[in-house]
Formats: C-alpha cells, structure tokens, sequence
C-alpha cells in the first residue's frame, strides 16, 4: 500500500489523465480470462493485502494498552508483554509484507511474460503491410509501457483497493469504538486534505502530458540524427548549430516543467503535512479534553493519534481508485487492441504438401491490390487521428505465366511497373486479390507457411542484416547448420575470405543492418545465406544492385551454381543476368506487355528494346 504523500500525488496526477475514460465489460472480462491461469496467487495475494492492512491497526491499539498500562502504574509483566506482542506484530507484518511482494512481482511479471508474448506472437502473424505503415517505436511501445500498465492493474491497483477498504474500516471502526465524537471531527478535515490532492494533481498530469510531449520530440529528434543515415544528411545539408539549438529550446522546455513540478510537489507535501499536523492537533485537543474529563483514557488519545495518521492516504487513494483502474484497464484496450488484429494471411485447417524435387512456378490470371490501412493497421499506430480511407486501385492485371522446374525468367520494366509486387506474391508475403499463385500446381493459400518457407528462398534489394554475429544471421534460415555447411556456403559467395579476416570469425557480430560491411559484402552475405538455405524456388529482387562488377561476376557465378536445378524469378537491371534468362517478362502498369529470350524480343523492336537502350546498352 502506498502511504507517503508522493505516491499519492502521483497517483492522482495518473488518475487525472484518465478522467472520463471509459472501458467495456467486454473488456474487463477478457482481463480476467486473461489473469484466468494466475486466480490462485490472486486469491493469496488478495488475502495476504488484508492481513497486512489488518495488522497495521493492531499495533496503535497496543501502543494505547502500553500507555495505559504505564500511567496507571499497572504491573511490569503487562507492559513487557504488550512490549513482545507489538514486536511479533512487526516481524508477523514485515514478513508477510516480504510475502506479498514476492506474490506482487511473480504475478506481475508472470502477466507482462503473458501479455509480451501473446502480443510478439500475434504480431509475427500481421502481413508485411502491417509493418510498412507502422511506427516502430509506438509498437515497440505497446509491449513495452503499456503491457507494464496493464500489469499495474492487479500488481498495485487490485490490491491497493482492498487494502485501502479494509485498512479505513477497521480504522474507522477502531477509532468510533474509542470516541465517535473525535472522529467524526477528525474526518471533517477530509475535504481540506482532499482538495489539494486534485487540484495539484490536476496540474501535475497537464505539465507531465506536456514534459511526454517534449521528451517524444527530443527522442524522435536524436534517433533520426543519430542514426547513420541521418547524421549523413546533417553533416552535408544541414547546420549543426541550427540543430543544437533546437535540441536546447526542447530540453530547456523540459527543465523548466522540471522546477514547476518540484515546486507544486513541495507545495503538495507542505500542505499535507499542516492538514496532517492540524488533524492530530484537533485529536489531541479533543481527547485530551476528554481525557482530563475522565470520558477518555491517555492510551485512548494515543490510538487515535496514531490511527489518524495512517487513515488519510488510503482516504484519499479509495477516491482516487476509479480512475487509478480506468488508467491501468486503458493499458489493458491498448494491448488487446493490437491483439485484435486480424491477420490477412491464413493456413488452411488441412494444408497440402508442395511435391518434392524441381518445382514449377506459375501465376494464373493473377490480380492484386494492396490492402486498405483499415484492414492491416491502427490509427494510434500511425500516430493519426484517423486511418486512411480510401482504398488502394489495382497494381496487378491479370498476370499469367509458367516458369518450368529448373527455369530461369527475368522480369524488367520501368520503376513502378509492378516486378517487386510480382516477387512478393511468390513467398506469399500478400495474398492475391484474384487469380492463384503455384507452387508445383498447389495454390499458395492451400499449403501452410513451413512450405513455402522451405520452398522459397529470397535475396531482396536491400539486403538486411540483424544485429547479431555472421553465425546468428545466417542460422536463421537453417538453424541446424554445421560451421563447415556455412564456410561452404560464404565460399560460394565469394565471401569466406572477408569473414575469415574478421575478428571472430563467424561469431563477429556485424552490427545494425551490418553496418560493419561494406554494401557489396552486406549482399554477397545475404546470397551466402540464400545458398545455405538452399530453396528450390529463387526470387532474386536487384540481388546484385549493390556490387561492382567484379564483386558481380563473382557472386553471379555462385548464384548460377545455386540456381542450377532450381526454379528462379529475377528481377534485374543488369544485362548478363537477363541474357541468361530462359524467358524474359516485360512488365508495365502491372501487365505482361511482352515476353520471349533476349534476341526476339531485342528484335522486336518494343519496350524491351526500348529498355535495353536505355538501362543495358552501356553494359553490353
């Protein structure tokens, strides 16, 4: 339970953040569904509360017995027995304050482990749209801040309400026993102890919402001009004084909320104190007046001093109580939010198997759209107010073609035209809009994803890297690799001989997107990686964009040799690469506007001469 008056005014500011919020019982009762597995430890947790609450009543009750028995000289066994009882009182509540701390934490964790994961796993399950209109940071964050708020609520909330009621009834109860005259003016002074706790806190939530705000800034600020591309962009455009001054303007924001907040927690803990030196004076007062009465005892006057003194908190907290669950269920509509998601892409109940060996790959009369935001992301996601409403036109008109077991067909065509969309389609990263992509005449749709994972294997443009060792990154795609299966595969690469000049081998880590690599080794590993998981369909997306020539013939070779046998879909800008093609697509405005080898359609005379003169001529 939280007693001291900073706690409390923090809680109150939280609490006014989240006035005028409201949640479902749908919600609620997915809470509990989810807490389900948890109930027992609750239930412990939930009864230990209680008797720590119970417990930190006795004590003033002794220590008024002990002040009794002092004044009216009673015999010293009493006074040394009431001495121990109140010491197994302190051991008894210490202990199980340990008790339900360890109950709190493995609860509490237990439920964040839960909520992370359900969360993760859900996620890996969202298509690939999902992700390019997504703020990494805010979905990051919703694993991250807003799973520990959702955990808050039965770690600290749940059990803060019970221990607050049952700690003011028996305080209360305790306190009318003794004299019902002291207390009732005792709690008149409630709404004077109340008053500045809401108004402070108020005004704490607005300068904290406003502090996010600019902290957020000064974060997005230093991780888009930290990183390497945007510390690049200042060094040769911007002004690094123009930069820092910015920066300076939004801390210095920042620092001067800093003093107001220490300035209002100062005034909030000052006038708690007087509201609190106040009470115990009005009870002191009182009751010693009635005590020199003879209406009351000394011990009396002392139980009610000490009562007093730990009865305003949890007063004020039960007030606060709504809105302090109203924030930690908000956490728990943010969490579900995401879980409920609804994933584009699905197994089927009965997947077929893809047959064994050489495989064909054919597209059938395919169509394709991309998904609209509202079927793949959320407005609070994409940092908007609302999600973009209109729908996405058709980029893939009837696509058809046939690559044969162990062929080789090249798509080319001006950016834009729709070859990256074509590549997708093929690891069944989208699902098409009409029509059937086949692997081995099975529709995609009807094998499962283990499939055409181990079906399919993809180099794309960009190449990425994790941020983990060369052995790491390329255990990915066959975690069962042997050092001698991966030595084999970065030979044919032609990349084992900068590996093996590396400090640690194959345990180097590599860094963010392999930044340790130039562009050319960044991609010969990524090929390395496709020929270690040696698929029997290859897509390659501008797989030798990033190499100079002769970093090119090399690693050409070593993709000849991995495409022998196998089934390959390139997309290329380079002209030895489309000259070996067994076919060559010509792709425009999302159509197959002409096709045949290299010579015929150079013959021609159509848009593939068009392109050769323009993107191959200088290669020739």
């Amino acid at each position: 339970m939280q007693n001291s008056p900073m706690a409390l005014l923090h809680s109150t500011a939280r609490s006014q953040q989240f006035k005028g919020s409201r949640v479902s019982r749908e919600t609620v009762g997915r809470i509990f569904r989810f807490a389900a597995p948890h109930r027992r430890m609750l239930l412990l947790f939930l009864l230990v509360s209680i008797a720590v609450s119970g417990l930190g009543v006795v004590t003033p009750v002794l220590a008024g017995d002990v002040v009794n028995a002092i004044t009216g000289g009673g015999p010293v066994d009493l006074v040394v027995r009431l001495a121990i009882l109140i010491a197994v009182v302190a051991i008894a509540t210490a202990g199980l304050g340990v008790l339900n701390r360890w109950l709190s934490s493995t609860i509490g964790e237990g439920l964040i482990l839960d909520l992370r994961t359900a969360v993760y796993n859900h996620v890996q399950t969202l298509p690939i749209a999902f992700f390019t209109r997504t703020r990494t940071g805010a979905l990051v964050s919703r694993l991250n801040n807003d799973v520990i708020g959702a955990q808050r609520a039965f770690s600290n909330t749940l059990s803060g309400v019970v221990s607050n009621l049952v700690s003011v009834a028996l305080t209360i109860g305790v306190m009318l026993t003794i004299s019902w005259q002291v207390t009732l003016l005792s709690l008149l002074l409630l709404p004077i102890f109340l008053v500045p706790a809401r108004l402070v806190g108020g005004r704490l939530a607005d300068l904290q919402r406003e502090a996010a705000q600019y902290n957020a800034d000064m974060s997005t600020q230093m991780t888009e001009r930290f990183s390497a591309g945007g510390a690049t962009l200042v060094k040769l455009f911007g002004d690094p004084h123009a930069e820092s001054r910015e920066f300076a303007s939004r801390a210095g924001r920042v620092k001067g909320i800093g003093v107001r907040v220490a300035m209002l927690q100062a005034t909030f803990v000052t006038a708690l104190t007087l509201v609190s030196a106040l009470a115990l004076a009005l009870v002191y007062g009182v009751g010693g007046v009635q005590a020199i009465l003879g209406n009351l005892d000394a011990g009396q006057v002392v139980t009610l001093a000490m009562l007093l003194s730990q009865l305003y908190t949890p007063l004020t907290m039960l007030a606060n109580a709504r809105l302090d669950i109203m924030s930690a269920l908000v956490s728990f509509e943010r969490v579900f939010e995401v879980l409920d998601l609804k994933p584009l892409l699905t197994e089927p109940v009965d997947p077929r198997a893809i047959p064994q060996g050489a495989v064909s790959l054919a597209f059938d009369d395919v169509a394709f759209t991309y998904p609209s935001a509202e079927q793949v992301s959320l407005a609070s996601l994409e940092d908007v107010s609302v999600l973009d409403a209109r729908t996405s036109e058709e980029v893939l008109h009837g696509v058809d073609f046939t690559i044969e077991p162990g062929q080789t067909v090249a798509l080319v065509g001006s950016s834009g035209a729709g070859k990256s969309t074509i590549a997708s389609l093929v690891p069944r990263l989208y699902d098409v809009s009409d029509g059937a992509v086949r692997l081995g005449g099975v529709d995609l749709r009807d094998t499962s994803f283990e499939q055409i994972r181990r079906t399919v294997g993809m180099v794309t443009q960009d190449g990425h890297l994790f941020h983990e060792s060369i052995r790491a990154n390329m255990a990915l795609v066959r975690p069962g690799a042997t050092d001698n299966d991966m030595w084999s595969a970065l030979r044919r690469a032609r990349m084992d001989h900068v590996v093996r000049e590396l400090p640690d081998g194959l345990d180097t880590v590599i860094g963010e997107r392999g930044y340790r690599l130039s562009g050319g080794e960044r991609q010969r590993l990524t090929i390395a990686r496709l020929l270690l998981a040696a698929p029997r369909v290859v897509i390659l997306d501008e797989a030798t964009s990033a190499l100079d020539s002769t970093n090119e013939a090399h690693v050409q070779a070593a993709l000849d040799e991995a495409m022998t046998g196998r089934t390959a879909l390139v997309i290329a800008h380079r002209l030895s690469t489309v000259r070996k093609a067994d076919e060559i697509l010509v792709i425009e405005g999302g159509r197959v506007v002409e096709r045949g080898p290299h010579a015929d359609l150079l013959a021609a005379g159509g848009r593939y001469a068009e392109l050769y003169e323009t993107q191959f001529a200088e290669q020739e």
